[in-house]
C-alpha cells in the first residue's frame, strides 16, 4: 500500500541525503514525520473500510420484521420463540418504527433526491443556471428571499450564518430562484414561495 511506498521513496531520499542534494534533507525529514505516517495508516484503514463496506442482508427490515412476529405468533409457543417474540415486539422495534425504516431507506439507497435530466437545447447565450438540492429535515433554511427591485425576480437577501443553506454553501445573496421543489415561481410573491419553500 501506500506506506510501502514511502518505504521505498525514504530509502531513495536517504541515499541523495548523504549527496546533500538541494532540498532533499527537508522532503526527508517531512516524509519521516509521524504526523504523516499517521495520516498515511488512517488512509489506508479507510481505503480497506470502503472496500469492504458492510451491506445490509435485506432492503425491507420493516416489513420481515412484521413477517417475522406473524410466523411467530402460530409457532409452538417454546422459550427460544418467546424470547424472540419478546425481542422483535421491544419498544426500540415496535414502537419506533422509524428504526427500520431508516436501516430500509439507507439499504435502499432512496436518501438522494432525483433530480430531472438537463434539456439539450440551451442555447449558448443562456445565463448560467445551477440546480441546488437541499434536504431539509425540520430545520429551517437558513436563508430569506426578496424580489429584486428592478428585474421583479426573486432572489436570495441573505444566507444565515451557520444555517442549512450556509452549509451547504450552495446558496449566496443574490441568487435568482426559478423553481422551487419542481414549481415554477416566476410571477409569484415572495410569500407564496416561502410557503412553496
Amino acid at each position: 500500500g501506500v506506506s510501502h511506498v514511502l518505504t521505498l521513496v525514504l530509502q531513495e531520499l536517504s541515499l541523495l541525503c548523504k549527496r546533500d542534494v538541494n532540498g532533499v534533507g527537508m522532503l526527508y525529514d517531512l516524509l519521516r514525520s509521524r504526523w504523516l505516517q499517521a495520516l498515511l495508516k488512517i488512509y489506508e484503514c479507510l481505503q480497506h473500510y470502503l472496500g469492504k463496506r458492510p451491506v445490509p442482508v435485506t432492503p425491507q427490515a420493516r416489513s420481515l420484521n412484521r413477517e417475522v412476529i406473524e410466523l411467530l405468533r402460530e409457532a409452538p409457543q417454546l422459550g427460544e420463540i418467546k424470547e424472540l417474540r419478546r425481542l422483535l415486539r421491544a419498544p426500540h422495534l415496535k414502537a419506533s418504527p422509524a428504526l427500520l425504516s431508516a436501516h430500509d431507506t439507507v439499504a435502499q439507497k432512496d436518501f438522494e433526491p432525483t433530480l430531472p435530466p438537463l434539456p439539450d437545447n440551451i442555447p449558448e447565450n443562456e445565463e448560467a443556471m445551477r440546480i441546488v438540492c437541499l434536504v431539509k429535515n425540520n430545520q429551517p433554511l437558513g436563508a430569506t428571499i426578496k424580489r429584486h427591485e428592478i428585474t421583479g425576480d426573486i432572489t436570495v437577501a441573505r444566507v444565515i450564518h451557520g444555517g442549512l443553506a450556509d452549509r451547504s454553501g450552495l446558496l449566496y445573496a443574490g441568487d435568482k430562484l426559478v423553481e422551487v421543489n419542481g414549481v415554477p415561481i416566476e410571477g409569484l410573491e415572495p410569500e407564496q414561495v416561502i410557503n412553496i419553500l
